[in-house]
């Protein structure tokens, strides 16, 4: 996460652990998945499974909501998608305005989840004038120029930036001056923003370059060659006219040499 500010306490209002809101999201997309299937109740190892944690963290997070499951039985699948979308504030209407509609914002505009996911596109805004006027999913894209305005008028409560980077800084700034005080910042830069403020960034390339990391080291591993095999081992061949030497202690712990036969000959 990328702000310009320094970071807050890892607890939030109701003592919940920001590491613990950012898995939230996670229980709820396999929960919603699950309710689709008709599941009515999972354990905490499956949920924790299809989230990608261990358990013990799976029922330490929803212990912070106040859900502990039954014993044999696990998590009422419905109450708990209840339980995490209410702690998320989803069950609220969040109105989102997109800023910038380029090839990034106009898909953002069209994709139908928002609004089964508690959030609502209520304003798509660009500084151009050529793009300002077109008619994208069903809306009007408004000028820059009308952003206050349609902050004060929508009651938008979220700002999505998906501008150039250069211009990004820009518009988070105009974005606070509206009373905006929660942004996602999808342009490739680091946001300076007052205390007070909530930014969360996606940077793709940034991702993608993790998981050409993860590529790069299992090509490394699958290319390597293995140990190099463990030759044999070779008895040497012992004349049988003579016997095999050994070491005999002396009294005082040493030895007598290393070439004395165990039988001395008549």
């Amino acid at each position: 996460m990328a702000t310009g500010r320094t970071e807050r306490p890892a607890h939030r209002g109701r003592g919940i652990p920001e590491a613990t809101v950012a898995r939230l999201p996670l229980y709820l997309r396999a929960l919603t998945a699950l309710s689709e299937r008709g599941v009515p109740t999972v354990s905490s190892e499956e949920l924790a499974a299809a989230a990608g944690v261990n358990s013990a963290k799976l029922r330490k997070d929803l212990s912070y909501l106040g859900s502990y499951g039954t014993r044999g039985v696990g998590y009422d699948v419905e109450y708990l998608v209840y339980q995490i979308s209410r702690e998320l504030g989803l069950t609220q209407d969040w109105p989102v305005a997109i800023i910038g509609i380029g090839n990034l914002g106009h898909a953002l505009a069209n994709y139908g989840g928002f609004a089964s996911r508690g959030f609502r596109v209520a304003a798509l805004l660009d500084a151009d004038r050529a793009v300002a006027g077109q008619r994208i999913a069903g809306m009007v894209v408004r000028h820059m120029d009308d952003l206050e305005q349609i902050v004060r008028d929508d009651g938008v409560s979220i700002g999505v930036i998906t501008t150039p980077a250069p211009a990004a800084q820009g518009v988070a700034d105009r974005l606070v001056a509206a009373g905006i005080t929660s942004i996602l910042n999808f342009a490739p830069t680091v946001l300076t923003v007052p205390e007070g403020v909530d930014v969360r960034k996606v940077d793709l390339s940034i991702e993608l370059q993790i998981l050409a990391f993860h590529e790069q080291r299992k090509s490394s591993t699958e290319s390597a060659p293995g140990p190099a095999p463990v030759p044999a081992a070779v008895t040497p061949a012992v004349s049988p006219a003579v016997p095999p030497a050994v070491t005999r202690p002396t009294a005082s712990g040493g030895d007598l040499g290393g070439d004395l036969p165990e039988v001395m000959p008549a």
